[in-house]
């Protein structure tokens, strides 16, 4: 993996756009190669610049949700971003499944965006805090004898559905020790524990477990 990473923009409102482009390209890690507008344009722009990663919106002419799943299949090796208005769970989802390795609420920072990017360039996934959180309140709120249907995640213990809940709030294993009064060393010993038993590989994939289950969808093994 080289210290640089190019980036293709593909968004509707060209003075959104053009915002985002202007801030990612002053920064000495990501090269802007490319703007589009539409699904047709994402798709030609990956397949004649092969970026490294692609920046779009879901609301874009022709569905940001096919755009991802053309590219996903015909480009893996770029890494695709949403980065989007709509905080709906059903959109979060399907760019999920579309192949996207991050969705990003509009109305982020440009700091904290270029940090999300840097983050999926080095392998990392990103769900927005706020839709994270809202993935697994069914999991708390729900009776007991519904997690005994939810597969593996009736598996999990009361504590280490407090964990999760606070992971896809955006704590980190430190803050989430101090407002259980747990050391850090533990917290990370119950993510490894979480981790385990849910067959995942990452805690966005955990949520989207939880999603799945709540809705009564089989999981996947190794989604």
């Amino acid at each position: 993996m080289t210290d640089r990473f190019r980036v293709i923009i593909v968004d509707d409102h060209p003075l959104l756009r053009e915002g985002v482009a202007h801030a990612l390209s002053r920064e000495p890690d990501i090269d802007v190669v490319a703007q589009g507008a539409t699904r047709d344009e994402a798709i030609k722009l990956t397949r004649t610049f092969s970026p490294d990663m692609i920046v779009l919106d879901i609301g874009i002419p022709g569905g940001g949700h096919a755009a991802a799943q053309a590219i996903s299949e015909a480009s893996p090796a770029t890494k695709i971003v949403v980065l989007t208005a709509s905080a709906e769970e059903d959109d979060l989802m399907a760019a999920l499944k579309a192949g996207a390795r991050a969705y990003i609420l509009k109305g982020i920072s440009a700091r904290e965006l270029i940090g999300v990017l840097r983050g999926v360039w080095e392998g990392e996934r990103y769900v927005a805090p706020t839709l994270a959180a809202s993935l697994l309140s069914d999991m708390t709120a729900s009776p007991p004898a519904l997690h005994q249907t939810m597969g593996p995640l009736g598996a999990l213990t009361v504590r280490e559905r407090q964990i999760l809940e606070q992971v896809a709030g955006g704590l980190s294993n430190k803050e989430i020790g101090y407002s259980l009064h747990l050391s850090e060393k533990t917290i990370k010993y119950y993510m490894t524990n979480i981790l385990q038993k849910l067959r995942v590989r990452n805690r966005v994939e955990a949520a989207v477990l939880v999603q799945r289950s709540a809705r009564g969808v089989a999981p996947v093994q190794g989604a």
